[in-house]
């Protein structure tokens, strides 16, 4: 792929550590409600969007019923944790060896603004990262593809510009084969490698370091 290409990084999960955080957070905010969930099954939901979540456990009865008071009830939940969080492995290097290679670089994430601001501070990524998304740039996260071409018009690209996406997730390949786009995936994301290939992955790594160290096996070389 062209030293041109666009990398579309993916950040809860993928450069910092928050999806345990983030699993929790959505247990007791369904627990404050009366709706008890495993933490697996919610773990297993975790990089698809908030506003998908809810259904995708407890049906479209539930969503309806409570959906929004629960997305409301996460945030206070979640907020606390994220003091635990911290960058993975190699988050910060990933961006720098993107850079270094010519690729421009934009974050798509849907989290809420003050939770992406708080992985920009760790990351320490203004001055690195082309651009970012938030929770306010889109209506339906993933596995729609909907955030990642977002992503691409917040530095001014075209939707079939030459892009990858690094990700954690089933969600986020999906996303990727939605948008177009090559999906490479680290192991953060708690899924196994059978399911990141059955979903399309193109590379797996155990970490943003290890991607960082390993460019020349990927469609970023």
């Amino acid at each position: 792929m062209a030293a041109s290409a666009i990398a579309v990084l993916d950040v809860d999960g993928t450069l910092v550590d928050t999806n345990y955080q983030h699993a929790l957070a959505w247990y007791r905010a369904f627990r404050s409600m009366g709706e008890t969930f495993p933490i697996w099954r919610i773990h297993r939901l975790i990089g698809m969007g908030g506003d998908q979540l809810v259904a995708a456990i407890g049906g479209d009865e539930l969503e309806e019923r409570i959906g929004s008071e629960l997305r409301e009830r996460w945030v206070e939940e979640a907020d606390p944790l994220m003091k635990e969080v911290a960058v993975l492995p190699g988050g910060r290097e990933l961006l720098l060896a993107l850079k270094e290679r010519g690729h421009r670089v934009v974050l798509a994430s849907s989290g809420k603004p003050h939770h992406v601001d708080l992985a920009l501070d760790l990351l320490d990524a203004r001055d690195v990262a082309d651009g970012w998304t938030t929770s306010d740039d889109v209506e339906a996260t993933k596995p729609a593809p909907d955030l990642l071409q977002v992503a691409l018009q917040k530095i001014g690209a075209p939707e079939d510009a030459a892009a990858v996406l690094v990700g954690d997730s089933v969600w986020d390949v999906k996303a990727a084969d939605n948008a177009g786009m090559p999906a490479i995936v680290v192991r953060s994301g708690g899924f196994g490698d059978d399911e990141l290939n059955d979903a399309g992955a193109v590379a797996i790594f155990d970490t943003p370091g290890d991607l960082a160290a390993n460019l020349d096996e990927t469609p970023l070389a």
